[in-house]
């Protein structure tokens, strides 16, 4: 599957993207990130060349919670769930930070990597119960078994069977997760992806959110879940030169090495990266293992 993101759409870039598919459409697209502003796409649908079908993911997501009481509560027992998890990990991840910071100001050996190990443990370790406590929702509440949901599904599906491609914008992170695993889109779309900013990141394997410029201070970057998993391998961080202290080279050092072999990739206004059956070009940008963004070459 040909997959293409992009950095963020300050000056859009999405036109020539899908130009380049060399495809007359119709375009799928997905705006579900910017929830109750879904709608308002006319610039987007302007961009892909007028032939779009908005997928209204989160308008459906919405219609199954008032169809199907019992799902939507479900939804917030799980919502509850999730948010426990993500307090606890939290938690645990500022000692073992703090932790890998101090040996880090002591020593860049064998103490150091250890303290990351433990960090990477932690992280992986917390992904596997998030996606635990959903696998057990699904379990409990099978989506295809809901009528409201099976019925956005059939419709959903037969919108990509025709789409040329689809066209997913940012927004928000965690609801463009949600709906995307809901309806259901892994196991259905098979025309090309471009996709940016959040929209980029729901399609990875694992979500870090992450923050350094914030008014309380930098955070730590948190394992938030995984998204469709359609690209692998890779944590995908949008506006990173505002949001990151990238000129800080021992905390970037530690963000390279605690999720390698995965690579860490900037997604800046104008960045275009083509990925091809899991193939990535030469050339794209990365954070390497020294703090230093680096050109990596293709693998």
């Amino acid at each position: 599957m040909r997959i293409i993101l992009l950095g963020p759409q300050r000056r859009p870039t999405v036109d020539a993207a899908v130009r380049s598919l060399g495809r007359s459409g119709p375009f799928a697209t997905v705006t579900a990130g910017w929830r109750e502003r879904e709608p308002d796409d006319a610039e987007l649908t302007a961009a892909v060349g007028g032939g779009a079908v908005n997928l209204r993911l989160y308008r459906r997501w919405r219609d199954v919670q008032d169809r199907d009481p019992e799902y939507a509560a479900g939804e917030r027992t799980l919502a509850g769930t999730l948010a426990e998890l993500q307090d606890l990990y939290l938690l645990r991840l500022d000692y073992a930070m703090q932790a890998v910071y101090a040996v880090q100001r002591r020593s860049s050996g064998g103490a150091l990597e250890e303290a990351v190990a433990a960090v990477r443990e932690l992280d992986a370790a917390h992904l596997r119960q998030v996606n635990q406590a959903r696998l057990e929702f699904f379990e409990r509440l099978p989506p295809h078994e809901r009528p409201a949901i099976a019925g956005h599904r059939a419709e959903v599906s037969a919108v990509l069977a025709d789409a040329a491609a689809l066209v997913v914008a940012g927004g928000h992170v965690g609801v463009l997760a949600e709906v995307l695993h809901l309806f259901n889109l892994a196991a259905v779309v098979r025309s090309p992806v471009i996709a940016w900013s959040a929209g980029a990141m729901a399609l990875t394997d694992r979500i870090v959110l992450f923050g350094d410029r914030a008014p309380q201070g930098p955070g730590h970057p948190e394992v938030y879940g995984s998204g469709l998993s359609l690209v692998r391998d890779v944590v995908l961080l949008p506006h990173a030169r505002a949001r990151l202290r990238l000129d800080d080279a021992p905390r970037m050092t530690v963000l390279a090495r605690r999720f390698a072999p995965a690579r860490c990739v900037p997604l800046e206004t104008g960045t275009r990266i083509d990925v091809g059956d899991g193939t990535w070009p030469p050339g794209v940008r990365v954070i390497g293992e020294d703090g230093h963004v680096m050109a990596r070459e293709a693998a």
